[in-house]
This record gives structure tokens, sequence and C-alpha cells, in this order.
């Protein structure tokens, strides 16, 4: 719903057809600079995640719960990307840049679900790790396929039951006659700019939700790595030490980065202190750490990298028997 404005100062309802999505400013040659960084960056990503989804899936080895929410993970950041990225690269040399009403609506629905679904599995991944590590002999029981199945789909209804929430009160409000987005796709921050009506209860609820999400996802890894730390100071062997520490040391660089950026524009009361600022924020989590989550995990961890290795060593066996 939008809104015009009277000589008098009435404010009257009128039909919003969509938005324009304004992008990144700058000249041509700024344009087709990020339209390649943008496409590298993507298709990196979409390589990258891939290739943890199949080596996974391919590899008898990694069939255990913690590849299990790996490759969900991947999974979640190959569709988080793909919600973003298409329709900006798009859009960066449109001339019209417009997006429909319920596109904008649909593209920030996923992207709330994917988002938070991330946030929530994060820490899902942090307890799977203290039960492996901390609790050995209950882990097969505790996590048997059946409980992080569960888990999974626990951590997309929540996420779910959040962009319902957060879909419906953001676009129930009344937009003004302005259709312009200053940023590259449809998010909370900058759709709260363009409403005439109050926002307050839009950003308490924001703050409320997402910040429920965030410190608690943070809460669980905190506590389970706490409880980790201790077990692994209490390790005699330097080598499991050595193979714990790293395997725990990439999830917790994958941690880091999403939480603090997710808590610059979501987590706290004001958000960023531009919309300039937010787009380099967003470009982070909804493009940079997709892109890093398969490295990170795959570069620091053996059970991958010698996974991999398998993989091609199999395709030249069948490329030479073929």
């Amino acid at each position: 719903m939008a809104t015009s404005v009277h000589r008098n100062g009435s404010l009257t309802p009128v039909s919003l057809q969509g938005f324009v999505l304004v992008g990144f400013g700058g000249s041509a040659e700024t344009q087709a600079l990020l339209f390649a960084v943008f496409l590298v960056l993507y298709v990196v990503t979409i390589l990258g995640n891939l290739t943890m989804i199949m080596v996974i899936t391919l590899d008898a080895r990694l069939h255990s719960p913690m590849y299990f929410f790996l490759k969900n993970l991947s999974f979640v950041d190959l569709c988080l990307s793909s919600v973003i990225i298409p329709n900006a690269l798009a859009n960066i040399f449109s001339s019209s840049k417009t997006i429909s009403f319920a596109g904008c609506a649909t593209q920030f629905f996923f992207f709330s679900l994917l988002a938070a679904t991330e946030a929530v599995l994060l820490a899902v991944m942090a307890y799977d790790r203290f039960m492996a590590i901390c609790s050995p002999l209950r882990y097969p029981v505790t996590m048997c396929p059946m409980t992080c199945a569960r888990l999974v789909l626990g951590t997309f209804c929540v996420a779910c039951l959040n962009s319902i929430v957060q879909t419906s009160l953001t676009f129930q409000l009344p937009f003004c006659s302005s259709n312009y987005i200053d940023y590259f796709f449809c998010d909370v921050p900058p759709l709260l700019q363009l409403a005439c009506a109050s926002t307050a209860i839009n950003e308490l609820v924001m703050f409320g939700i997402c910040g429920f999400i965030i410190v608690c996802a943070v809460f669980v890894v905190i506590i389970s790595y706490g409880y980790i730390t201790v077990t692994i100071l209490r390790m005699r062997s330097g080598s499991g030490r050595h193979k714990v520490f790293s395997t725990c040391g990439s999830h917790m660089t994958a941690v880091s980065l999403f939480y603090g950026t997710g808590f610059v524009i979501y987590g706290q009361p004001g958000g960023v202190a531009s919309m300039e600022q937010g787009k380099v924020v967003s470009t982070i989590y909804t493009l940079v750490i997709p892109m890093l989550n398969p490295l990170i995990y795959s570069l620091r961890n053996k059970d991958v990298k010698d996974a991999l290795r398998r993989l091609g060593q199999r395709h030249s066996l069948v490329k030479e028997s073929g």
C-alpha cells in the first residue's frame, strides 16, 4: 500500500505496483567493476557450495551428523545468495531497476527465512560438536539420523515463523509516494524508511525477534565451546587436540563472521548509521560469507580434503577406463 499527499497535507492510499532498487551508485566504470566482482564471487559461491554438497553426498565416510549439518549449511548459503545476487546483477545494467510489490515481498520472505535458518543452524552445529567431543559415548545415540533431521526441520520452522511475522508486518505498512529503495535488495531497514505510518512496532519486533535469535544462538555457541575448550585442554594426545581445534576453529570463524554482521544491522536499536554502510555489511552476509564458508570448512578440514582427493581420483579412474 502507498499513499499520495494532497495539497491540504492529507494522505490518501494509492496502489503501489512496485519498487525501484537503487543499488550501488557510481559511474559506469564503477558499475561495471561491481558487476564483475559480484559475478565472480557469486560463481565461486555456487561452485563451492555445490561441491560441498556433492562431496558429502557421494563420500560414505562423510555420512555423519557433523557433515549432514554442513551439507544443509551449504544448501542454505547457496539459496541465500541466489535469492539476492542474480537480481542485483541484472539491476546493475538495467535502466528501470524495478521489482514488483509481490516480487519484493517474496524476495524478502525467502531472504529472512534463509538468514534466520543459517543463524539457528550454526548454533545446532555448535551443539553437535559439543556432544561429539564432550559426550562421545552418548553421541551416536543422542545425534541419531532422526534427531539430526528433526533439528534441521526445527531450524527451518523457527526461521519460517520469523519470516512470516517480519514479512506480514513490513508489507502491511502504508508506503509514501516514493517507491525508491536505497538498497540492492528488499530488506526491512530501507523499506521502513519509505513508510508513512509509525514504524515503532516494526522496529521493536525486528529488534526483539532478531535479537532473540542471535542472542540465543550465540549463547548456545558460547556454552558449547566453553565445555569443548575445557575438554580439549584435558586431552593428552597432541594430534587429537590439534584435530579438534582445527574442526572447531573452522566453525568459530564462520559463526563470528555471520553473527557479527547480522548483529550490526538487525540485533541493535538503530542498526547501521547509513544505508551505504548497510549495503556494505549486507554484501558480506549475502555474498562474501556464503562464498567463504565452503573454503573455511574444506581448507581447514582434513576429512573434506581427503574426500575431495578420493573424488578426484575416482573421476580420473572413470576417465581412464572410459
